[in-house]
């Protein structure tokens, strides 16, 4: 048996119900792989969802232990090189206690880091190159990226990762300190993990997406943006987070009218559900097994399925 199991999916997949039941099965612990859940009182726009992590079992609610949400202060930066070292430190406490580790999200890159061991060093910010590219629109920053990229033979960052300036600029500032620094300062071993896949049919996705948007406007999810910005936390660094909080955040500030937001939100979550499964197929291509399981089987279906291919 392998030593870890991933469960991997696009938004809107039901990973975290489908792995909390199988940590509840199998005694395990959750390390989750969000980029975004990270953050304390961002807690609508990230989905955390954390009833999910009280599945009810013959009546009574369960409490499964989960690691790596709600470890940082929204207005900070964490990066890939913070969460690869918050993993191990995980992971390794877990598999201390004879714990089986259940690794859960959807952010491929943080995925990938820590299945490879990634060789990364951190990297600061670089003041000047900053002022270069201040003023470069998106797409100027995005071609950039993929040059640099290409020098690296990088797959560090796609266009999940930069669907902001802020965001293609720091990832700019990764690779170009990368290709002035060769040699890594941090290895951290690769992890052996049997990687479950959650496939949700396309439209269904597109439908739970759009029926969960909705939901969580009602939940109040604008409130939570504006309560971040009465904290005193800038518009610009909630606009870094993309998504979400990059949409509400433009609405409340007066750019955009609550029908834009919603309906440019909406567009925005799709196309990053198709870039998710883009990544993970991409994973499939550079090595990965990934044991794919439809998301709208029951539940007890997809944990035996899981079960069998573990055992195996």
């Amino acid at each position: 048996m392998q030593n870890m199991i991933t469960i991997l999916g696009p938004t809107a997949s039901g990973k975290t119900p489908l792995a909390a039941a199988l940590a509840q099965q199998i005694g395990g612990e959750i390390i989750s792989a969000d980029s975004r859940q990270v953050y304390r009182r961002m807690d609508i726009g990230t989905g955390k969802d954390l009833a999910d992590y009280r599945p009810v079992v013959d009546g009574l609610a369960v409490d499964i232990p989960y690691h790596l949400i709600d470890i940082c202060e929204p207005g900070t930066k964490y990066n890939l090189f913070q969460y690869q070292q918050d993993f191990y430190d995980a992971y390794q406490d877990i598999r201390s206690r004879g714990v089986i580790p259940i690794l859960c999200g959807g952010t491929g890159l943080y995925i990938e880091a820590v299945l490879k061991g990634y060789k990364l060093s951190p990297v600061p910010q670089n003041p000047e190159l900053r002022a270069r590219l201040e003023g470069k629109s998106l797409d100027e920053l995005t071609q950039m990226l993929v040059e640099l990229k290409a020098k690296n033979s990088s797959t560090m960052h796609n266009k999940t990762d930069v669907d902001s300036c802020q965001r293609a600029i720091r990832a700019i500032e990764i690779e170009t300190y990368n290709l002035e620094h060769p040699v890594p300062r941090r290895e951290l071993p690769p992890v052996e993990s049997l990687i479950i896949g959650v496939n949700i049919d396309r439209e269904a996705r597109r439908e739970k997406i759009t029926r969960r948007l909705k939901a969580r406007l009602k939940e109040g999810m604008i409130d939570e943006v504006r309560g971040l910005l009465a904290e005193g936390i800038p518009a610009e660094d909630l606009i870094y987070y993309g998504l979400e909080y990059k949409f509400v955040t433009e609405y409340i500030v007066g750019k955009t009218t609550y029908d834009e937001m919603f309906t440019r939100l909406e567009i925005a979550i799709h196309q990053f559900a198709k870039r998710q499964m883009t990544w993970f197929r991409g994973m499939e291509r550079r090595g990965f097994k990934i044991h794919w399981i439809d998301a709208l089987l029951p539940m007890d279906v997809k944990i035996n399925e899981i079960l069998t291919a573990w055992q195996k």
